[in-house]
């Protein structure tokens, strides 16, 4: 199945202003509002439904032996036919 990138955007910030965002985004997903998000001329809402699927990595990029960069990847995924409950989720 073809990706189609609806939204995108990377920048450096700080440590607070991430967590800042992440805030926000967690607020709207604990609020059960829908989730708008803006980059210059891009913008998209999306309205997850009351379960989604959600996926956190960590990965490390570079030589096997040498300096990498590493990254904390956070998905939510979700059929956009969805409708109501779809499984439960547990993060130990």
């Amino acid at each position: 199945m073809p990706e189609e990138v609806l939204f995108e955007t990377e920048r450096m910030q700080s440590r607070n202003e991430v967590a800042s965002y992440l805030r926000t985004v967690a607020d709207k997903l604990d609020g059960t509002e829908s989730i708008t998000l803006n980059a210059g001329s891009q913008s998209v809402t999306v309205d997850p439904p009351s379960q989604v699927e959600f996926e956190v990595k960590v990965e490390r990029e570079g030589p096997t032996d040498g300096t990498g960069e590493l990254s904390i990847e956070f998905e939510l995924e979700w059929d956009e036919n969805a409708s109501g409950e779809v499984g439960s989720l547990s993060i130990e």
